[in-house]
């Protein structure tokens, strides 16, 4: 099996971002971005997704760190799968946090799409925009390739919201992009070819 990795760098006049992936990790990460809440969220994305994320990001302002941080990584997941060739594909994650519960499904089906529905009490969330959630939930598919919907279900808190929801987006995306050995080398697809 090849190795399942990207790299991918992204350079322009607000941002510079480096990312390095392992789909096949161990739930390692470095993960630095000026954003300490970002931080964290992407932290839950290497643990729970049990991917390898070497991440780092510079930048002028929040909003776009985190949007050119979800595109970074959002291509890094592309180039990693590949043809998409074995994968599962589709998959889902209902996840609690406390007070909190958030779903996700997704399809690495090579059309990039997001709906995302979750209201938050504060403007921001430990001084990151609370907007920057949805942002970055939408670039992260469009680049990835990815459809996603994610929801959270009920809660009050808003980290726990948002912690919720990069949970579930993590353990979603585990289960989809794992090889099936009933279809090893065929793509999930009957058109035989997904884009990526």
């Amino acid at each position: 099996m090849a190795e399942r990795e990207a790299k991918v760098t992204r350079e322009t006049k607000e941002t510079s971002v480096k990312v390095e992936l392992k789909i096949d990790g161990k739930g390692q990460f470095e993960i630095t971005t000026g954003i300490r809440f970002f931080d964290h969220m992407l932290s839950q994305l290497a643990q729970h997704g049990i991917f390898d994320i070497k991440l780092s990001a510079t930048g002028a302002d929040q909003h776009h760190v985190v949007e050119d941080v979800a595109i970074s990584l959002g291509k890094a997941f592309n180039q990693a799968l590949g043809d998409r060739s074995g994968i599962v594909r589709m998959a889902h994650a209902v996840v609690p946090m406390d007070d909190s519960l958030a779903m996700v499904a997704l399809d690495i089906g090579g059309r990039g799409y997001a709906e995302f529905e979750a209201s938050f009490n504060d403007a921001s969330i430990e001084k990151m925009p609370a907007d920057l959630i949805r942002h970055f939930f939408i670039s992260f598919a469009s680049e990835g390739r990815l459809n996603v919907h994610a929801k959270v279900l009920s809660g009050i808190d808003d980290h726990h919201k948002a912690e919720a929801m990069f949970k579930a987006l993590a353990r979603a995306l585990d289960a989809a992009t794992r090889l099936d050995e009933r279809i090893a080398g065929r793509i999930p697809s009957t058109k035989d070819i997904i884009e990526s």
